[in-house]
């Protein structure tokens, strides 16, 4: 059943769109929806770690497929997104569990959108083949990519209209001072790479901005630049990211704009058979701490 999956994803056209039954799912329009009908900012990250999962799943074939698609039956209701980390699974030869997680939610939840934290930077043709791994290979709605190299390698990417590409700004980690905090003309280059997504890459309407919940303040400076862009917001949880002001600093006028991810605190919330109902627990308690501040 399971190598039968991509069976049912067919690919069409000079873009390689991939369908979902007989319609093509834009990310922009899947992520509106899902903040609508959900009234929930959770992303949920699947950094699936062999060595962390319950020890009665690594006995299993593709046991990062099925830690995730238990996590995903419990917190589908709850999430906006889903953003599983390339390397948990590259790292240890589990591409395939990668390539069966992402089909999983495809076919069973295929309104909520798959985003894969890959963080891709390189030029010419070598772009172009990391924009087919992301969207042709494993079928992502969404990629993270790196800037540093500049416009011209987002390019591939930001050419699937119907995908969405969430380029680095401002990192949740703490080193992201050492660059992202340089000034040229007068700007920080977090704040250039804000208004070069807004005003130069943006063309199609699909590019979104990382910005990290660890930095509330600069959160605030790159709203006030990117009005209406969508936000991929890191460091809630295990890295100490406060919500209310990562909420209050980082949502749009509506109340929505952001894509608050959470990882470890939700997968790993409980070690034993009982991982699913736990994840689920902390999901809704995020969904709802961020929903006080969101009006």
């Amino acid at each position: 059943m399971l190598g039968a999956m991509a069976d049912t994803l067919t690919r069409q056209g000079g873009e390689k769109e991939f369908r979902r039954g007989d319609k093509t799912l834009e990310f922009m329009q899947m992520l509106k929806d899902g903040w609508r009908t959900k009234d929930s900012l959770v992303c949920v990250g699947l950094d699936t770690d062999i060595g962390k999962i319950p020890l009665h799943l690594r006995k299993l074939e593709h046991p990062l497929f099925q830690f995730n698609r238990a996590v995903v039956d419990a917190t589908a209701d709850l999430a906006c997104a889903y953003k599983p980390q390339i390397a948990y699974y590259s790292a240890v030869g589990a591409e395939h569990d990668l390539e069966l997680t992402i089909e999983y939610i495809h076919q069973n939840y295929p309104s909520i959108p798959v985003i894969l934290d890959a963080k891709r930077g390189d030029i010419g043709a070598t772009a172009e083949k990391y924009a087919e791994e992301a969207f042709d290979r494993y079928r992502a709605d969404a990629v993270t990519v790196n800037p540093y190299m500049g416009g011209d390698t987002l390019k591939p990417y930001l050419a699937r209209k119907d995908k969405g590409v969430i380029i680095l700004c401002r990192t949740s980690n703490a080193g992201a001072r050492d660059f992202q905090d340089v000034t040229a003309d007068g700007r920080k280059l977090y704040q250039i790479v804000a208004g070069k997504a807004v005003n130069s890459w943006n063309d199609n309407g699909n590019a979104l901005l990382v910005v990290g919940a660890t930095f509330p303040e600069e959160l605030k400076e790159i709203r006030a630049i990117a009005p209406e862009m969508p936000f991929l917001v890191p460091g809630i949880g295990a890295q100490g990211g406060d919500v209310k002001a990562a909420v209050t600093n980082g949502k749009t006028k509506s109340g929505a704009g952001m894509i608050i991810n959470s990882s470890r605190a939700i997968i790993y919330a409980s070690a034993d058979e009982d991982f699913a109902e736990a994840a689920r627990r902390a999901a809704a308690s995020l969904r709802d701490e961020i929903n006080r501040y969101r009006s």
